[in-house]
């Protein structure tokens, strides 16, 4: 089972910033294509933004202008920079590496923002 571990969740006024951070297996996040889901209490889990191994980015419309995902092949990390935080950015967030049918998850890490 690959490990994805996330860091950087926090609570943060409406308006801030946060930056989210995943580290991956080498093996994994070599190939894998990488991406951001949340969950906020009582919803499903859904996709934030998603970044291939060629670094092609794609993104959720409530999202679209105010996070940036990234990667770092050489220290195989995935980045989620949140601007402009929102209430309704609240949720548990989680890393997710996927190839074809194989598809791993991290712990998942707390969003709050305040208003």
């Amino acid at each position: 089972q690959a490990q994805l571990v996330e860091s950087g969740g926090g609570l943060v006024q409406d308006g801030g910033s946060l930056r989210l951070s995943c580290a991956a297996p080498r093996s994994i996040f070599k190939i894998y294509d990488m991406g951001w889901y949340r969950q906020a209490p009582g919803k499903q889990r859904e996709l934030v933004a998603t970044i291939t191994a060629g670094s092609r980015s794609n993104y959720a419309d409530s999202v679209k202008g105010r996070f940036t995902i990234s990667r770092d092949n050489a220290k195989n990390m995935v980045y989620l920079q949140m601007n402009s935080l929102k209430p309704e950015d609240t949720a548990v967030y989680y890393c997710n590496a996927e190839r074809g049918s194989m598809v791993y998850w991290g712990q998942g890490t707390q969003v709050t923002v305040s208003s």
